[in-house]
């Protein structure tokens, strides 16, 4: 019976834990998106935007959390608008 506890509280513990993350990687997914379909390599957008390629680099892949001032440099660095909703 413990087995099976343990195993549902890692199943629930999993399951809220990628609701949570969601919005950051859709947040990651969007930004990648948007640069590509530019045709802007990291380090083109870096050159536009004044982010370090490095910091843009981890922003991608999930290793920092971009500040809303940040997000607004790489939208417009790429021809794009910053837009946050609440739904």
């Amino acid at each position: 019976m413990s087995v099976s506890l343990i195993f549902v509280i890692v199943i629930i513990y999993r399951s809220h834990t990628i609701r949570v993350l969601e919005p950051e990687y859709t947040i990651m997914q969007a930004m990648i998106d948007a640069r590509t379909s530019k045709g802007l390599t990291q380090k083109e957008l870096s050159i536009r935007s004044g982010i370090a390629q490095g910091d843009i680099s981890k922003l991608e892949n999930g290793n920092a959390n971009p500040s809303i001032r940040t997000l607004q440099r790489l939208a417009t660095a790429m021809g794009k608008t910053l837009r946050i909703e609440f739904l």
